[in-house]
């Protein structure tokens, strides 16, 4: 594990940790059962293939 060799001013720590961001997951339009769900983009393939099903 990496460890600092020297204290990081309080300033520069907080700069970073405000780039530490995150962002919503891009929602897909994908059609189910013939009605479309919008579902997060890494789990397209998932529904299409039946191993999810949308939350009513």
């Amino acid at each position: 594990m990496a460890v600092p060799k020297r204290k990081m001013s309080r300033s520069n720590t907080r700069h970073r940790r405000a780039q530490w961001k995150a962002t919503p997951a891009q929602l897909v339009p994908v059609t189910v059962d013939g009605s479309t769900v919008r579902v997060p983009q890494r789990l397209v393939r998932a529904y299409e293939r039946g191993l999810l099903r949308p939350e009513d």
